[in-house]
């Protein structure tokens, strides 16, 4: 008598149609397995372009700041103003010629690659870390992005019509910059000297809500 196996249901074997099913069943359960690890798979991809994205600050006030590792003249940023600062010129965040004249002497005077372009040479020689300039650059970006000022609508109302809401937005003389369109005497009355146009869309709406509750609309005459 031929042996059988006592997992099988002898009505099973008369009816193979459920065979079939089963089958069937598990040819769905390993395609949809396949589906999920490819859905991971793509979620994965998707992080590492959004975090190449915040790497090179795309769109950002941190944009192309290292490009390729270096900083060169139209770079912007921190790192920008850390290099500015022990070269001794003017710490505005924007490499343009004047601070590329300064790293070109600078190489020059310790014997580097004279090529005005602060590489990993040149930023060890002057003592600055280009990665933790862009980490806090980042960390700053996602601060802003993840906070949220609470503004009263004339607020609103006012940086529509002062900058069309646009944070960079600076006037054709210079003077008045950013969303609400500050003076910088104006902007570190409030806080810390600088340029508007260059702090996170937080800060201006921080800095726009104490000046709108010490004096209200006043600021913005032609606007409130």
């Amino acid at each position: 008598m031929p042996a059988t196996c006592p997992d099988v249901d002898a009505d099973d074997l008369a009816r193979p149609e459920r065979w079939d099913r089963s089958r069937e069943r598990s040819h769905t359960r390993r395609l949809s397995a396949l589906r999920r690890r490819r859905r991971q798979r793509g979620s994965r991809s998707m992080v590492a372009v959004l975090v190449t994205a915040l790497t090179l600050g795309a769109g950002g006030a941190f944009a192309a700041s290292t490009d390729g590792g270096v900083l060169k003249k139209g770079s912007s940023g921190p790192a920008v103003v850390q290099v500015q600062k022990k070269l001794g010129v003017p710490a505005d965040g924007a490499f343009g010629p004047q601070t590329e004249k300064a790293v070109r002497r600078f190489q020059g005077d310790k014997g580097l690659e004279v090529d005005g372009v602060v590489g990993p040479q040149t930023a060890r020689a002057l003592g600055v870390s280009l990665a933790t300039a862009q980490a806090q650059s980042l960390r700053a970006r996602s601060d802003s992005s993840g906070s949220s000022v609470r503004l009263p609508a004339i607020l609103d109302k006012i940086a529509q019509c002062e900058s069309g809401g646009d944070p960079t937005a600076i006037s054709p003389d210079g003077t008045y910059r950013g969303k609400y369109q500050f003076d910088r005497s104006t902007w570190a009355s409030y806080g810390r000297a600088g340029d508007p146009a260059r702090a996170s869309e937080a800060e201006q709406d921080r800095r726009a809500l104490k000046l709108y509750n010490a004096r209200g609309t006043s600021p913005w005459p032609n606007c409130a």
